[in-house]
């Protein structure tokens, strides 16, 4: 701590940089041969053979070379325990049935929670869901001398959208410019590409295309930006913005639900009013503390159904961002719903191909049509679940028990 810079006499040692002791770099490459991670593993030599053995005993008899275009520096792979939640009744745009909900987390209680939510939701009938709008955003940024070039550039860029929307095609058969939205600030221009990108999660997909598409600018554009970069941090990618209440990146789904006091008091042992007034406190704390939306926990779901179906888990900083909101309706029953804007998600690249991964996408039994659109809107019904189950447990009084009993008395 800082209160103890001067009990350290070492102290500025401690912090200057080290330019003798050695430094034995990593072998690095993307080979998942046995003989190559066996090589890696001989550089390991301060690991403990016990923690080794852990890690990579698991890849004896499996083929790590489906692993080979997705990991760097391989040494083998992590189990995380998957649990079922569900099924959970989705009445959707394109997700329409009864569907399990895998999920590889280490916290206990979670699981739980979610089949207990899935359940309620399940019995009251289902919830809707629909899937707003979609679109995945890249943003180059252009630097110029002047605001006059600026402001010729971006009205050469406007005029040729349909230009730039086939150059972008011809990168891919299934991504496809829908929109370039432009946003400036003094001399530099955000150019923000819009993306479908069929059932892919599209980001590497949507960095090639917007690759043609500067490149196309460049050398096409009457006006020269002094420098450019392929992304300047204006599309949101891997992190919570204010932009996303108002746009979408990746998929934007609304669900609702609504369920009978019985239920509410069958199930989570309470009542819709307690449940209201510990959403409406929730809120308020939420406000308070300036998170960006009112939620409870989506990133849970989230991260757990992200990491067991092959999404990009990195992508649950921009995911776990919305909007929940409990009303009473005039019957007494609890109207729940959620707004996710930021669902990032696909079922065909990336992790969604490797075999554990896959397995967990296929006992969903998505749709054959438009699969990543159905699992969006599931992934929007499991984290409504989970909010009705963490505030019907606060309100109850029993989410400490619940913890305990589950985390900590096993």
């Amino acid at each position: 701590m800082i209160t103890d810079v001067n009990k350290n006499d070492s102290f500025f040692n401690d912090l200057s940089p080290d330019h003798t002791s050695p430094y034995v770099r990593f072998p690095n490459g993307s080979d998942c041969t046995v003989t190559a991670i066996n090589k890696r593993w001989q550089h390991l030599t301060k690991v403990d053979t016990k923690i080794t053995a852990h890690v990579s005993s698991l890849y004896a008899g499996e083929d790590l070379s489906e692993y080979a275009s997705n990991i760097e520096n391989c040494i083998g792979t992590v189990k995380v325990p998957v649990g079922i939640a569900g099924p959970i009744r989705v009445r959707g745009t394109y997700a329409q049935g009864d569907f399990l909900l895998p999920m590889a987390t280490t916290e206990a209680a979670l699981v739980a929670s979610y089949h207990r939510g899935s359940v309620l939701i399940s019995k009251a009938g289902g919830c809707s869901t629909i899937l707003i709008s979609e679109g995945v955003t890249r943003s180059p940024g252009f630097a110029f001398n002047t605001i006059a070039n600026l402001a010729t550039f971006s009205h050469w860029v406007l005029l040729n959208k349909n230009k730039l929307s086939e150059t972008a095609k011809q990168t891919s058969n299934y991504c496809q410019l829908i929109d370039i939205r432009i946003a400036t600030e003094g001399n530099h221009l955000y150019l923000l590409c819009d993306y479908t990108t069929g059932d892919a999660a599209g980001q590497n997909m949507v960095t090639i295309a917007t690759q043609a598409i500067c490149e196309y600018i460049i050398a096409n554009s009457p006006v020269q930006p002094e420098y450019w970069f392929i992304e300047a941090n204006c599309s949101g990618d891997k992190k919570s913005s204010a932009q996303s209440y108002t746009s979408v990146r990746g998929k934007k789904v609304s669900v609702e639900v609504k369920i009978p006091e019985k239920l509410v008091k069958r199930f989570l042992h309470t009542t819709p009013q307690r449940m209201v007034d510990c959403w409406r406190m929730s809120a308020l704390g939420g406000v308070m503390s300036g998170t960006m939306g009112v939620q409870g926990h989506y990133a849970n779901s989230l991260a757990a159904m992200f990491i067991a179906c092959g999404q990009d888990a990195a992508c649950v900083a921009e995911a776990a961002v919305g909007i929940t909101r409990f009303e009473i309706r005039n019957d007494g029953a609890l109207y729940c719903a959620a707004t996710l804007p930021n669902l990032i998600v696909g079922t065909v690249g990336g992790g969604t191909k490797l075999p554990s991964q896959k397995s967990c996408l296929d006992m969903m039994n998505l749709p054959k049509e438009n699969q990543a659109r159905a699992f969006s809107e599931i992934c929007a019904a499991a984290a409504l679940a989970g909010e009705i189950s963490i505030i019907g447990s606060l309100a109850a009084g029993d989410f400490t028990s619940a913890h305990k009993s589950l985390a900590r008395d096993r």
